[in-house]
């Protein structure tokens, strides 16, 4: 699994490899990103019992798309051989209860602009260099779209709470991070999150980040049924600390979004230790950490 500069094109051609190789995976797409890569959708299992698990929000944490990717190769190869994943998982009894959903990049554009940089046919080409503060360099500051967007703090969950926020941080419009938009959703990436999420019947959702090593939950103290005991459980089979979010990260993103709007539990994982992007050499603690709890959040 490659993950030096896990880049979109990387990401298609681990997809196709993983259609090829374990043909029951399905593989869809639920909307495209503002340039028009496809956000793509892989799904494991049959069960009654959904959830869904997306990464890259922020175009920085690419290291968190890789994670997932190698999740579900290491799950699918499970379910052939009918071996135990981690601790005794068994990945064909977790098929047959549960449906995993998971979206490994949301914001391609961006993830994109942070490894390859910017192209000169990007209809966004001069204004982007604006919002970078006239820089074409966007491998250390980009974790927007390429609309400077934050799509983390797209989503309707104290939106306008953020929006007030934003003057106080220094943020008055597009930009490398922490621009909200225009309007809750005003991007078609977070737009088809929310769009593909409303579709389903999730039990609880996980949103990859990066870093810290923290999970983050319980978003204006609205507290969802189980949700302390399964962040609680996640946070023992990670070993990362279960927090409450505060300033201007308590609002408007797609774990606030999922618990205001269905009442269940979502989390963001902020993976790994550092500086964004995080070294690669930190890929394999990552995956060791996360892999018991993407399992355990599928059945629990």
């Amino acid at each position: 699994m490659q993950t030096q500069g896990y880049t979109y094109e990387n990401l298609e051609q681990n997809i196709r490899w993983l259609k090829e190789k374990y043909p029951f995976i399905e593989v869809g797409i639920a909307g495209y990103s503002l340039l028009g890569r496809n956000l793509y959708i892989i799904k494991l299992g049959t069960g009654q019992n959904e959830v869904f698990y997306n990464a890259a929000h922020h175009a920085l944490e690419w290291i968190t798309t890789p994670v997932l990717m190698k999740f579900i190769e290491d799950f699918a190869e499970g379910y052939v051989t009918g071996k135990n994943l981690s601790r005794g998982y068994n990945p064909r009894e977790i098929w047959e209860s549960s449906t995993i959903y998971i979206m490994p990049m949301v914001n391609p554009d961006g993830v994109d602009l942070v490894i390859n940089g910017l192209s000169e046919d990007n209809p966004y080409y001069n204004d982007l260099i604006k919002w970078n503060g006239g820089s074409t360099d966007f491998s250390t500051t980009w974790q927007a779209n390429a609309r400077g967007v934050d799509l983390n703090h797209n989503y309707n969950a104290g939106w306008e709470i953020y929006k007030e926020m934003e003057a106080e941080i220094g943020i008055t419009g597009p930009g490398p991070t922490r621009y909200a938009g225009t309007a809750p959703e005003s991007e078609p990436e977070t737009k088809t999150v929310a769009d593909f999420t409303r579709q389903h019947n999730f039990r609880l959702v996980l949103a990859y980040h990066a870093q810290g090593e923290v999970i983050y939950w319980n978003f204006m103290n609205l507290n969802p049924p189980d949700g302390e005991y399964i962040g609680r459980a996640l946070s023992v089979a990670s070993g990362y600390s279960l927090e409450t979010a505060t300033g201007p990260a308590a609002y408007s993103g797609y774990d606030d979004w999922f618990t205001k709007e269905f009442n269940r539990p979502g989390y963001t994982i902020e993976v790994g230790k550092g500086k964004n992007p995080l070294p690669v050499s930190q890929f394999g603690e990552i995956y060791e950490d996360n892999l018991e709890m993407l399992l355990l959040a599928a059945i629990i």
